[in-house]
Formats: C-alpha cells, structure tokens, sequence
C-alpha cells in the first residue's frame, strides 16, 4: 500500500519500532531524556534559539492555540488566504471574537508582498497577521521570506502556517522574523498524528500574557513553564512524542538541506512526469512548491474517480480536491518518507488509471521524464 496524499505520511520503520516500545511515564527518567532531547532537536528543525511548545493535539490544535493566546475580543486580526488552510484561520479568529480582516485571493493563487501590503494599508491597525506558508488544499508554497517583513513594519506579530512546509522546505523562524510558528507531527516530520508544535518569539509570549480570550489546555504560558522543568503541564502523547524523537534524528541526519533539496527533485519529478502526460498542474511550475503536486483532471474525467480508483486497484491513496476544487483537481504528496520511486509509482498508476478513463494522455513517457527530473541537480 502506497500512502501519497500531504499528510498523514508514511512512517519509517525505525520509527514504527519506536511506537512498540512498552509505555513509560511521563515524569520518569527515561522520558524526561527523551523528551529533552525531542524539545532541543524540534528547534533545530525550526532553526528558533525560543522555546517550542508541545501540545499533544493536531496541527488545527496549534492553529487554535496561536489563536487562543494572542487574541483579545475585537482585537483586529487580519488573514490572508488562498486556499483551505487559509480559511481555516479565518474561521478560528472569528470564533475567538476577533475582527476579522480576511484578505481573500483565489485558491491556487499565490500571495505576493503587495497583496498583503494592500491589504494592511486597508485594515488600519492590526496586531495579528495570519499567513500559510504551504497551502496543501492547492499546492502554492508562498515567499515567506519576502511577505514576514511586511506584516512586522505594519507592528503586527506574524504567526504562520507551517504544519507541511516544516523539514520539507526551508522556515527560517529566527532570521525571517516570525513570532509564531504553528506545525504537526504527521506530515514532514514522518511520524504519526497526534502531536503539534508551536514556536513562540519573546513577542509572542509578551502579547499573549496581555490576551484575555479564554484557554486552558492550549495555555501558552502554562506549558511554557512545564517545559522549563522537562514536564507537561497535561499526559503527553509518550508513545508518539518517543517516535517523534527518533524521526527528528533521522531527519537532521538526513541534514537539513539535504533534506530541501530531496523534497524540491521529487516535487519536479511529480511535476515533469505529470506534463510529460499532457496533464495540467494546477499548482505552480516552481520548485518551492515541494509539498504536494496538484494536477488538474483531464476533461471529462472526475478526480473523485481518479482516487477511489487508485485506491481500489493499486492500493494507492493520493488526495482529491478540497472544497470548490473537489472532483476538479487531484493531489499527490511528496513530503517526508519519500524517495523518487514512490513518485514514479503514482504516476504510472495515473497513466493507467486515467487511460483507462478515456482520456487523451501521452503514453509510457512520465516515468521516464520524472526519472531524468529527478537526476537533474538544479540549485534549490
């Protein structure tokens, strides 16, 4: 069975391993080690010298958690969306009572700095930017780099999106400015759900103790303090967190340069082999999109059938369309565990899959063409 959609992801083995372990405690020795050296290599991964916070949730929970700290009823916020992942911040500030300046572009776009500019110019005084770094629901990674400063020189905290775009693409926390970080275990990070991470600048922590929406569980500070002393303020996730620690090692093994450049070959790889079909992307030509490749569906054919198809014959599971894109565009994953076999796989099942559908596609070509991609070692 081949896993390919952007999350969950497949799991090592050693990492498997390290989910049969017998369950320990949370206060023994044993997983205060564990946990300690978990904590230290999660900054290294969000190249942040600030603490990281662990909750044991999904990575919406972390959504929430940056919501429910730095939120005070009517405080204005502002979003900027192009996808699914987007609106979903949206709907959080709203929840939490916030004013909601929602900056909407349409799925598959990707934000530029005058978007956000424009944006900003608009609103007034805002004290919260909300941005997605990697927007799974369509495939865009957006310069993170270039839209950061601008929410900073607007005196607004900036809290991002980071749930698949962490390990798989560079997220230069500290250097780029950001105060608030949001990522999950599931995803690049190749471990199981049930863990997500938020890295917290002085800024962040500072607006937080100022914040009056409600939190208890997902309490900043309460964890923040827990952690000082190697506990959990609540039962973590012990099996999980353990097998987090081992993935953690393989990937700053792996280094983690090493490990953008991978993601960026098999994102080209996906991508040639899928033109050399005659298919449409529907995400951008570009290497930063490394995350998830998504194609559009040949005229005529429904993208729901394409996945329940692959699935069903293959054993393959790839992601349909999110929302108004759902039956319009399928998505195939290449974040984490991954190497350019697995991408050859997929589409070699798309040929047949989508052939076997009537449409017109070029024939035994995109294995080929994502292999010579893959070998191509362009400058990342």
């Amino acid at each position: 069975r081949y896993l390919l959609t952007p999350g969950p992801t497949p799991v090592p083995p050693e990492v498997l391993a390290a989910l049969a372990e017998p369950v320990i405690h949370h206060r023994a020795r044993d997983y205060r080690e564990i946990y300690e050296r978990c904590l230290a290599r999660l900054r290294e991964v969000y190249r942040t010298e600030h603490d990281v916070l662990m909750f044991t949730t999904s990575g919406t929970g972390a959504f929430e958690s940056a919501v429910a700290n730095l939120t005070s009823p009517g405080d204005r916020q502002l979003v900027l969306s192009a996808g699914n992942f987007g609106e979903r911040w949206a709907g959080m500030v709203k929840a939490f009572g916030a004013d909601l300046v929602h900056e909407r572009l349409d799925w598959g776009e990707t934000p530029e700095p005058e978007d956000l500019r424009s944006a900003l110019a608009d609103a007034g005084d805002v004290s919260v930017v909300y941005l997605t770094h990697s927007e799974t629901s369509t495939g865009v990674v957006c310069d993170l780099q270039a839209l950061s400063p601008i929410a900073k020189e607007a005196g607004a905290l900036v809290v991002v999106d980071a749930v698949s775009s962490l390990g798989a693409v560079p997220v230069e926390t500290d250097a780029w400015g950001i105060d608030v970080v949001v990522s999950g275990s599931q995803k690049a990070l190749m471990c199981p759900p049930g863990v997500a991470f938020v890295s917290v600048a002085p800024t962040a922590l500072e607006a937080a103790a100022r914040a009056t929406a409600p939190r208890y569980v997902l309490d900043w500070e309460r964890t923040r303090k827990a952690q000082a002393k190697l506990d959990a303020p609540f039962t973590p996730a012990v099996s999980i967190v353990r097998a987090l620690d081992v993935a953690l090692g393989l990937l700053l093994d792996e280094g983690l340069e090493t490990a953008f450049d991978r993601h960026a070959r098999l994102g080209r790889a996906c991508r040639e082999g899928a033109k050399a079909m005659g298919l449409e992307l529907f995400s951008p030509d570009e290497d930063r999109s490394a995350v998830v490749t998504a194609i559009r569906a040949p005229d005529g054919v429904d993208a729901t059938r394409v996945v329940a198809s692959l699935r069903e014959r293959f054993g393959i599971t790839i992601a349909n369309g999110q929302g108004e894109l759902k039956g319009e565009i399928f998505r195939i994953g290449h974040i984490g565990w991954f190497d350019v076999f697995d991408i050859t796989t997929a589409l070699a099942a798309v040929e047949l899959t989508l052939a076997d559908a009537g449409a017109e596609i070029e024939r035994g070509i995109a294995v080929t063409r994502a292999l010579e991609a893959w070998a191509e070692h362009t400058p990342v």
